[in-house]
C-alpha cells in the first residue's frame, strides 16, 4: 500500500477543496476552487491538480470520500460523509484532545466541540444568515470598493475599531455606508468588520476547551484570528491547512474504507464483506 493514497473531496458552495494523503497519512497533494456553478467538473479539476502536486496518478489513489455542501456530486466517489464529521475528523488530525473548533466558512459558520477521544460532543451551524460568513465579508467589499483580500492587511493597520451596531448583511452594509460617508478610515472600518465575524461566531456557542480555528476567512485573513485571541481571552490554534480540514477529515475516511475492505478479505469474507 506504500504507493497508495487516500483522496478526501470537500465541495462548498463557494469553494471546493482535494486533499491527497499519502501511505504515512501525510498531506501528498492539495487543491483549492471556486466551486462554480458545475460541482462535478470543478471537483474532478481539483482532483487532476492535488494528484499533479503529489506527484501520483489516478491509479494511486485507493479510495475517495467526498463532503460538504456538494458531496453528491462526485461520481468516483466510494463514499459521502457529513461535512460536520469530516471538519471534526480533520481537526483532530491537527489537536488530538479535547477542542472546539470554529469553522468560518464562505457560506456558514460551524461550531463543533469533540472530546478527548474525537466523538462528537455537539455542533451548531449556521446556515440561514451570511452573518459572520465569507459571503458578508465579500458583500462589505462591494460596499468598501476594496479588494477582499486587501482586509488582512488594512485591518492590521487600523488605530481603533468601527463597530457595527447590525448582524444583517443589508444593515451592515448600510452602516458602513454611512461610516464612510462620516469620514472614517477605512482600516477602523475594515477592523471593525472583523470584530462582527467574531462576534456572529462568539454568539453562536460556549467555546469551551483549545479552540481551533479553520476555514477559508481563517485561511485569508490571519489577523482575524489575533483579534479573537483579544476579544475571546483564549488562544486560537490554526492547522496547517486551515481550509483543508474538512477534505483531511474526508481523506481520512478513505482511508478507514481501504482498511475495512482489507480487514474483510483477509476474514475471507471477499472485497463486498457477503
Amino acid at each position: 500500500m506504500n504507493g497508495r493514497c487516500y483522496m478526501g473531496i470537500d465541495i462548498g458552495s463557494s469553494f471546493t477543496k482535494v486533499a491527497v494523503l499519502n501511505a504515512a497519512e501525510e498531506v501528498a497533494g492539495y487543491s483549492v476552487m471556486r466551486s462554480g456553478v458545475d460541482f462535478t467538473d470543478t471537483s474532478e479539476q481539483c482532483m487532476r491538480e492535488a494528484l499533479a502536486r503529489a506527484g501520483m496518478s489516478r491509479d494511486s489513489v485507493a479510495a475517495i470520500v467526498s463532503t460538504g455542501y456538494g458531496r453528491k456530486n462526485v461520481p468516483d466517489a466510494d463514499a459521502n460523509v457529513t461535512e460536520i464529521s469530516c471538519h471534526g475528523r480533520g481537526c483532530y488530525y491537527y489537536f488530538p484532545r479535547a477542542i472546539t473548533i470554529i469553522d468560518i466558512g464562505g457560506q456558514d459558520n460551524k461550531v463543533i466541540k469533540l472530546d478527548e477521544q474525537g466523538n462528537r460532543m455537539s455542533f451548531k451551524m449556521n446556515r440561514k444568515c451570511a452573518a459572520g460568513t465569507g459571503a458578508f465579508l465579500e458583500e462589505m467589499s462591494a460596499r468598501l470598493g476594496v479588494p477582499i483580500e486587501e482586509f488582512n492587511g488594512l485591518a492590521m493597520k487600523a488605530t481603533g475599531t468601527v463597530k457595527l451596531n447590525s448582524f444583517c448583511t443589508v444593515f451592515a452594509g448600510t452602516e458602513v455606508l454611512e461610516n464612510i460617508r462620516a469620514g472614517r478610515r477605512i482600516e477602523d472600518i475594515v477592523k471593525g468588520i472583523f470584530y462582527s465575524v467574531i462576534i456572529r461566531v462568539v454568539e453562536m456557542s460556549s467555546l469551551a476547551g483549545d479552540l481551533v480555528a479553520t476555514g477559508g476567512v481563517i485561511a485569508n485573513n490571519s489577523y482575524l484570528v489575533d483579534m479573537a485571541d483579544e476579544i475571546v481571552g483564549k488562544k486560537h490554534y490554526v492547522p496547517e491547512y486551515p481550509q483543508l480540514t474538512g477534505a483531511i477529515g474526508a481523506a481520512l475516511y478513505a482511508r478507514d474504507l481501504v482498511l475495512g475492505r482489507m480487514k474483510d478479505e483477509e476474514n475471507g469474507q471477499g472485497s463486498t464483506g457477503s
